[in-house]
């Protein structure tokens, strides 16, 4: 499956954004996605999780309650919509996927975006 995220943009505190990954192919709809961002300064980072069939999704602590995943499988699409952004929320957010359940380690991941820069101004 080949990824494309799009969407980031420059956000003040505060605000929401929604970022889309378009998926090509017809097995979109087998894969486990996630989001995962990354800075300079850090590793890349797991975000946020959902199952092929949505039964599981998982937030990494940071973002519970402020952000919510979901895909159309049927348009082979992933959403990331985030609220109430905070300027630590700041990076270049990629989605992925893989054929099997979610997991947080992106090394089990082979399927990736190019990636979306999302920039929170204090």
């Amino acid at each position: 499956v080949q990824l494309q995220a799009s969407g980031g943009g420059l956000v003040q505190a505060g605000g929401s954004l929604t970022l889309a990954c378009a998926a090509s192919g017809r097995t979109f709809s087998r894969y486990s996605m996630a989001w995962y961002r990354q800075t300079p300064e850090k590793e890349r980072e797991f975000v946020t999780g959902i199952s092929w069939d949505d039964r599981n999704i998982w937030y990494a602590d940071p973002v519970k309650g402020r952000f919510t995943i979901s895909r159309g499988n049927a348009t082979n699409t992933l959403l990331l919509q985030m609220s109430r952004l905070k300027p630590e929320d700041t990076a270049l957010y990629y989605c992925a996927g893989r054929e099997s359940g979610i997991r947080s380690s992106p090394a089990l991941y082979p399927y990736w975006g190019q990636g979306t820069e999302l920039t929170v101004s204090s």
